[in-house]
């Protein structure tokens, strides 16, 4: 029942952005779109309802309850993020809109990026670890909490991973085509004229 939950609820986070920005470009009713995106946290807390639910009624704690958690961690930190790059996205091809701003791609620009990213999946994290914990506290010692410690230990990794490759475009920054090329020319030797 969770893990079907959880596919209705990514299944609606879609289906409710897709309706809200036709909504508010398309059918020209911005209010309207804007309350329909403003919906999109029920569905977290509707699953968070169901799996406390479920490990209520004995149900015991294993993958899926993990796999909640994570998933609600995931759209807290992201949903935003991910909603702002639709609508600009939405706004630019069916609206007139602007081009969406693109990230920056070299450099220490690029680095301040990821380590914002990074950031987000520090709130996915702790989001995602608390809710695990909760429920550990929920089914407490006697019950079988094997899964959710499991999810904790994913979810570590997951940000240990991100935070290595963050790092990474701080130390290894990628240098902009464009900006070297100019000086390489302005640094060649002018050839003198013969007069």
């Amino acid at each position: 029942m969770v893990v079907t939950l959880i596919i209705a609820c990514e299944v609606g986070f879609w289906v409710l952005l897709a309706a809200g920005l036709a909504l508010r470009y398309l059918a020209k009713m911005p209010r309207t779109g804007a309350a329909v995106l403003l919906m999109e946290p029920v569905l977290e807390l509707v699953l968070l309802i169901v799996t406390a639910i479920d490990l209520k009624n004995g149900a015991s704690a294993d993958w899926k309850h993990g796999l909640a958690a994570l998933y609600i961690g995931y759209t807290v930190a992201y949903g935003h993020y991910t909603i702002k790059w639709v609508d600009g996205h939405f706004l630019h091809r069916f609206a007139g809109g602007p081009p969406p701003v693109k990230p920056p791609r070299y450099g220490l620009a690029r680095a301040k990026h990821e380590g914002l990213l990074w950031l987000r999946t520090v709130l996915w994290v702790a989001i995602a670890v608390a809710l695990l914990q909760i429920a550990i506290w929920y089914v407490g010692a006697d019950g079988d909490i094997a899964s959710l410690r499991d999810w904790q230990g994913t979810s570590m990794r997951i940000l240990i991973i991100h935070g290595v490759i963050a790092v990474s475009y701080l130390i290894w920054q990628k240098k902009d085509p464009g900006r070297t090329a100019a000086p390489q020319e302005a640094d060649r030797p002018q050839s003198k004229s013969l007069r």
